[in-house]
């Protein structure tokens, strides 16, 4: 039995879900494909309508701010049926359980959004951010952070469980009444907190996850300044010492001269500085080992929550990937057959290859196929694009760079002169060349159909020989093009060509 047993070929249906996040600072609406394991927004909006600006003053949510954002529900519950929404989850956060009249509000929320809200504890909040660091990097080892409007979650995870977490009032808008809008005094705040927080401890040597919107933008503005090739923040990743410097740098910026840069949003202009102190006095007080950006959080973390076990085991990565294939591959169940052919190259002891090498060598195959609506021409890039730039998650920036050249070189056949490839090392780029060269010679003997490649063997011999074996019903399938590929094939692995019919 394959690892692949059971996949559904047909299309995947499209039974979209939404999520309402009321927070402190936003109210935002992120309508998703469905209830799967690597769920894509479809639709996205939030409104900065600032709920939680003057709680920790007055106690209460401002009502100018209620107003926007029962607007704001109203038209979300026009979206989500427009979209065709069957199920809405809606979720509120720091702002509307601590107000005095935050019970008040959540009721009249509730009308205008035509469905249920659940109000988090500070322990749901984290545990659901926690989540969604999970869903979207399942090895992830080390202290999650979502840095709210007027909250910070922190809790640890390791090996797909959820550790000790803590719920500290450290979110911009909280930090800015409490200190009154004086950053030294805020970074007072937030050192006493932090200071007698016990799970930084536990962030020695290992990663801290930051989740959130102020910490998404610190991650861009450290992409762009290093001129890095992807512009994915998922798992993005910052050393230490890069992350202190950004958000030490952000910190002493003015909201006016945030508002001139083109890499941070311009509603958030006002918070930042807060957001990024929080990020530099995190890594002040702890070791962490690095900062890695995720864009999975409460929402994700929601939705992941309620999977059936079996989905929420599944693979990420590879749940994605087939989703490409079953829509845009001219036959999924052929991309399933190339896992299988290619099988016999790298079960070898002269290319063996680790569990993740594996694991990227089978989405490579399921994405293998999806550029060929495109002209011939074009092919190649638009399946670079496609692949380095998709909205997936379980795989870090050299394993999507691995994924998307490899089907690239599929096309193409010739090295990419890119900024793209100084995120592989040595041994990952000669596995990207060697897998498209594998998939040249596949696709020209089964023209992307099912039920050839089972019939052909590719294999190793003792005698350095690269053996493709045809049955001898198959027999006219030879040709020059397949002698061609087959010995350039057999040249880059350091073998002799030969064809055995029978």
């Amino acid at each position: 039995m394959t690892w692949h047993t059971g996949f559904r070929t047909e299309p995947p249906s499209y039974r979209p879900v939404a999520v309402v996040d009321i927070g402190s600072n936003s109210v935002r609406l992120v309508v998703y494909d469905g209830l799967r394991r690597s769920p894509t927004p479809v639709f996205n909006e939030k409104i900065l309508c600032g709920l939680g600006k003057g709680v920790a003053i007055t106690g209460k949510l401002n009502e100018a701010a209620i107003v926007r954002a029962l607007a704001a529900l109203r038209r979300f519950r026009t979206l989500a049926k427009q979209i065709g929404c069957k199920q809405v989850f809606a979720v509120a956060t720091a702002a509307a359980r601590e107000a005095t009249n935050g019970e008040d509000f959540v009721d009249k929320a509730e009308k205008a959004l035509g469905a249920g809200i659940s109000v988090l504890t500070g322990k749901e909040e984290a545990r659901f951010a926690a989540l969604g660091v999970i869903a979207g990097i399942p090895e992830a080892d080390g202290v999650a952070g979502d840095l709210g409007g007027g909250s910070l979650e922190l809790i640890d995870i390791k090996d797909g469980k959820l550790n000790e977490g803590v719920t500290l009032p450290l979110g911009p808008l909280r930090l800015m009444d409490m200190s009154g809008n004086d950053m030294e005094r805020a970074r007072g705040i937030v050192d006493d907190y932090l200071t007698k927080t016990d799970i930084l401890t536990h962030l020695n040597g290992r990663s801290f996850y930051a989740v959130g919107g102020a910490w998404r933008n610190i991650a861009r503005m450290h992409m762009a300044h290093a001129h890095y090739p992807l512009h994915v923040l998922h798992q993005y990743t910052m050393t230490r010492s890069q992350a202190a410097a950004i958000s030490e740098l952000v910190s002493g910026l003015s909201a006016a001269a945030l508002k001139d840069v083109k890499d941070v949003s311009k509603s958030r202009s006002e918070t930042l500085p807060y957001g990024a102190m929080v990020l530099e006095r995190l890594l002040h007080h702890s070791k962490a080992r690095d900062v890695v950006c995720s864009v999975y959080g409460v929402r994700e973390g929601y939705l992941y929550a309620r999977l059936p076990r079996k989905k929420m085991r599944s693979d990420a990565l590879l749940s994605s990937c087939w989703d490409f294939a079953r829509r845009y591959a001219r036959s999924p169940e052929h991309e399933l057959e190339l896992c299988d052919w290619t099988d016999q190259i790298f079960s070898s002891k002269s290319f063996a290859e680790t569990d993740e090498e594996q694991r990227l060598r089978y989405a490579a195959c399921l994405l293998a196929d999806i550029g060929w609506r495109a002209h011939p021409d074009y092919r190649a890039d638009r399946s670079l694009s496609m692949i380095s730039q998709a909205a997936f998650v379980g795989v870090d920036h050299p394993g999507r760079v691995f994924l998307a050249l490899t089907v690239f070189y599929r096309y193409e056949g010739e090295v990419m002169k890119d900024d793209l490839t100084r995120l592989l090392d040595e041994r990952a780029m000669e596995r990207a060349h060697l897998l498209s060269s594998i998939f040249r010679l596949a696709y020209i003997l089964s023209a992307a159909m099912p039920g050839m490649l089972p019939r052909i063997g590719l294999k190793l011999s003792g005698s350095k020989e690269l053996v493709l074996t045809l049955p001898k019903k198959l027999a006219d399938l030879m040709g020059e093009r397949v002698e061609k590929r087959l010995a350039s094939l057999a040249f880059e692995m350091g073998r002799t060509p030969r064809v055995q019919i029978g």
